[in-house]
């Protein structure tokens, strides 16, 4: 008789992680395949004890063993997908779209596929080596993708390697007069005229403390780009990066050449060739800041990134996502601002880059520190004001504490500078939502009301000695380096025109200027 080779549950049990990391991979591209080893490590790992434990059950039976663990595997990877297009369903009063009946029904389908596949009398050698055919298939399918986008991204490496080259400097003599450069992104902090407008609140309070503490607050400042990725590719290399759309080719959905701008920056490069140690907060779980293979001292205070999220997300986890997710998201925020306020005591000017994950959503902190209750891992919440504001108020609280413990700790009076990436986005709806749907209009084509909230931000520097003075209220974060490079490392910059930029979510290489716009200023 021949022997039946039991792989689909093990191969069943990678390929969702394999399909995640390939169907995504333009945008989580900064996350190396060594990186998903650890959850296909863990799947692989469950899915042997599972496949041990039914043979031993069923009297060493492995291909219903086998099969039974595929069922769990199947039911198991697939409920996080089930369960987001039917949240909230309603039949008449009940709620049918909820954790406490999908887990239910799962749990039924479950019983019922291992009742059949014990109870069957067939011999099941064919349909397992079918189940075989099709789990080699799926797998081969996602590593055929990764390949294939690996072997062109190697065109966006020779594209970034002959474009974003930066000529070196030599090393400053004086490295004990060197200031520290923190620059701390503070993800979707909203100017003070847009949290005026928007949600009518006065944050002056916090303001008045920055500019008694010696910081320059810009107060007509606004991104240069409207996502993430793209505007802190810009500020990390001072510069504009239309060329983007014209040059690199990218797809809509292709995040790598802008990631690696950020990883490769060519800040730095030119503080790194003045003798400045980069020390990166691994703290934001997104993407290229969440890590950089580039620092000289790496603080990780993150338990998950975007992947292992987006792939939690999917599984039969999601139930429990405010305790293995919202919990990490908690820590990153605290732990951010208490391991930045020891980073004075590293010898030696230093570069200190921080992305904090917030106010951006989720909400997680109340005004006063508070840990909301129900709070989920929703990115794209701002439509729910008080939640944005309590977290900023939070933020701003936390701020000052860390501002305080800089200014008394550090040696040499250093740089400082608070920025947002992007503004809030209120007005733009839902971007996962209905497209044609007026309230998720913004997404596609915003107003100039949308605009002004969307990118107005908080950009506030402490430049010492001085350095202040060559501030201006418009400054945007194109030119932060150019001038603080111009004013404390005797480089020769010429500070570009204030010019900003918005592109559609679904398109973000299509980018058109909207400085001139009107009612947009």
């Amino acid at each position: 008789m021949k022997k039946t080779f039991i792989i689909h549950p093990f191969l069943f049990a990678i390929f969702p992680i394999l399909f995640l990391y390939s169907h995504n991979i333009g945008q989580l591209s900064m996350i190396s395949l060594s990186e998903i080893l650890i959850p296909i490590g863990i799947t692989l790992g469950f899915t042997a004890i599972a496949v041990l434990f039914f043979w031993l059950i069923l009297k060493k039976d492995c291909k219903k063993a086998g099969i039974i663990v595929a069922i769990f595997l199947v039911l198991f990877f697939s409920y996080g997908r089930v369960y987001d297009p039917i949240k909230g369903l309603k039949i008449g009063n009940f709620i049918i779209g909820g954790h406490r009946y999908l887990l239910v029904v799962w749990l039924i389908l479950f019983i019922l596929g291992t009742y059949f596949t014990i109870r069957i009398k067939k011999d099941l050698r064919n349909f397992s080596n079918i189940l075989n055919v099709i789990a080699v298939v799926l797998v081969l399918f996602s590593l055929a993708n990764i390949g294939i986008y690996k072997f062109k991204a190697r065109d966006i490496q020779e594209y970034k390697s002959t474009n974003l080259q930066e000529e070196e400097a030599n090393i400053s003599e004086n490295q004990s007069e060197l200031p520290d450069i923190y620059y701390i992104i503070l993800d979707g902090y909203a100017g003070e005229s847009s949290l005026e407008e928007f949600y009518d609140y006065d944050n002056h309070e916090f303001i008045n403390f920055l500019t008694e503490k010696g910081f320059y607050v810009a107060s007509k400042s606004r991104c240069n780009y409207p996502w993430s990725y793209l505007s802190l590719a810009s500020s990390l290399n001072m510069e504009y990066i239309n060329y983007l759309s014209e040059d690199a080719g990218l797809k809509s959905d292709d995040r790598t050449l802008p990631y690696q701008m950020i990883t490769n920056s060519k800040v730095w490069k030119f503080l790194h060739s003045k003798g400045y140690q980069f020390v990166h907060l691994d703290s934001s779980g997104w993407g290229p800041t969440d890590r950089n293979r580039n620092a000289d001292i790496s603080i990780r205070v993150n338990r998950f990134n975007e992947f292992n999220i987006s792939l939690i997300q999917t599984t039969m986890l999601k139930p429990f996502e405010k305790y293995i997710i919202v919990d990490s998201g908690v820590q990153k925020v605290l732990y951010s601002f208490s391991n930045l306020a020891r980073v004075h005591k590293i010898e030696g000017p230093k570069y200190i880059f921080a992305h904090i994950m917030s106010p951006h959503p989720p909400f997680f902190f109340g005004a006063n520190g508070e840990l909301i209750p129900e709070a989920e891992y929703e990115l794209a919440a701002y439509w729910d004001k008080e939640k944005y504001l309590n977290q900023l108020i939070f933020v701003n609280s936390k701020l000052e504490i860390l501002i305080e413990e800089i200014l008394s700790k550090s040696k040499v009076p250093p740089i400082i500078v608070l920025q947002g990436d992007h503004g809030a986005r209120s007005t733009l709806g839902d971007p996962h939502g209905d497209r044609e749907d007026p309230a998720n209009i913004g997404w596609l084509d915003p107003t100039a009301e949308m605009l002004r909230e969307s990118t107005f931000i908080l950009n506030a520097y402490y430049l010492p000695q001085n350095g202040g003075d060559l501030l201006y209220d418009s400054i945007s974060p194109v030119n932060t380096f150019r001038l603080i490079f111009n004013t404390y490392l005797d480089s020769d910059y010429e500070l570009l025109e204030d010019k900003y930029y918005y592109s559609h979510y679904w398109q973000p290489y299509n980018f058109f200027d909207v400085t001139e716009i009107k009612n947009y200023n």
